[in-house]
This record gives structure tokens, sequence and C-alpha cells, in this order.
């Protein structure tokens, strides 16, 4: 069971990558290498800043993830400019680094967990569970503020004049992001039922609905516990110790 999720996930994720890749090299091809995007509307620029919202808690992921800041570097400041034209590519790589056995027991959970030392993590745990409810709450009411100006000054987003390349560019790419959310929600959640629901909001409010559950899961861990805590479901055996170390 676990070797097949394994195998989907590879597929799922090369698809995604060779799709978001296609769309950016299509969006240069015809815009121009130096493009500068022009986004004529509120909701182009609100999709440009969910889709950087997004972003954040995958880099934070990274930082955890990486063994070194080499690393760190190569990987997440690409992701930070392109998205998922290189965050897929990245999840294939990880995908394709896990040992037979670890496909076979729980490929997800090993893709999650950090390869890093005890001690290194314990050093630079810089993370304390307090700042990221401050952070994610903040930043979940900032965008429930913007979403509400945006629909007021620009009403709802299903018009034509809306998706530019770019803005239509940046949409795919949002989606791409929620659809990882949403296979990191179904690993995480004990039912279908609240899997579902939990996806549903992430693919109707996006950011809003990623961060609402992010911040969900931070209330449910002691604040003296390691952030990457909210990364495992409970039925891992054991948690990762630190986050970003």
């Amino acid at each position: 069971m676990a070797a097949s999720l394994a195998r989907g996930l590879k597929v799922a994720f090369v698809v995604m990558s060779c799709v978001s890749n296609a769309v950016l090299i299509h969006l240069i091809a015809t815009q121009g290498l130096l493009f500068l995007p022009e986004f004529h509307t509120m909701w182009a620029m609100s999709f440009l800043f969910d889709f950087n919202v997004l972003l954040i808690p995958i880099v934070i992921w990274i930082i955890y993830k990486e063994s070194n800041w080499k690393n760190t570097i190569m990987w997440a400041f690409p992701i930070l400019m392109i998205g998922s034209s290189t965050f897929c590519p990245y999840i294939v790589v990880k995908l394709m680094e896990l040992s037979p056995q670890e496909s076979e027991d729980d490929p997800i959970y090993f893709v999650l967990l950090t390869k890093k030392k005890r001690d290194e993590r314990e050093s630079r745990s810089i993370l304390p569970v307090i700042i990221a409810r401050f952070y994610f709450g903040y930043m979940a009411g900032y965008m429930v503020i913007l979403w509400t100006y945006t629909i007021a000054v620009d009403g709802f987003p299903l018009r034509r004049d809306v998706f530019t390349p770019f803005a239509l560019a940046t949409f795919i790419d949002i989606h791409f992001l929620l659809i990882t959310f949403s296979i990191w929600v179904a690993y995480k959640e004990p039912t279908w039922i609240t899997a579902a629901f939990w996806i549903v909001m992430l693919m109707c409010f996006h950011s809003i609905g990623a961060y609402l559950y992010i911040l969900r899961k931070l209330f449910k861990i002691s604040r003296r516990d390691p952030v990457s805590r909210v990364l495992f479901n409970r039925t891992d055996n054991g948690y990762e110790e630190t986050l970003l170390g």
C-alpha cells in the first residue's frame, strides 16, 4: 500500500513538474525572459500575494528538511522565485532519495522528516511555537481582510480581464501548491470527512485555508513542543525533536 502511494506521488509530482515548467517556458517565450508582470486588477495582485504567502511555510519546511545551508539556499531561493516549477521537482528528488524500506513504511513521513543530527537541530532551533502561532494567525487575518477588500473594490474574480497571462500562470501555480498542501492534510487527518473539509477550505480560500489549518495544528501542541511536530500525524512512531536545525 505505502509503496503504491510512493509510486503514485512520484507520478503526480512529475506530471505537475512538467506542466508547471511548460507554463513557465510558454510565459517566457511569449512575454520575454525579463518580463515585468502587468497586473491590471486587484484580484491579479491578490493572486500574486496569495502565491507568495503560500510559499512561506514551504520554505520554512525546506530549512528544517535540508542538512545544510547550501542545499537550503539552492532549493529555497528558486522556489521563492518561480514556485511549483522548482518545488514539484524538489519533491520528486526527495521521493527518489527514499530507501525501499522508507517507501514501504511511510513515504510521506520520511519525505517530511529531516535528516539532520539531533545536536545540530537543538543548537539551531529558531522558531518557537508562540511566534509561529502569531505569524500564522496574523497572516490568516490579513488575507481575510485583503480578500474582503478585493471583493469590495474589484468584485468577484470570474472575469476575463482578471486572468492575464501572468495572473493565469500564478493561479495555476497556486493550485499546484494547494494540491501539495492537500496531500499533507489527507496524510494528517484521522478521517476522510475532516480531510475533505479542510481540502475544500484550501481550494476555496487558498492561503487563508492553509494558514488556518496550520494555526489549528499549532494550538494542538504545547508551547514547549518543537514546531515541526505539526508536520506529522499522531500515528507516526515519534515526532521530530526540533524545527530548523
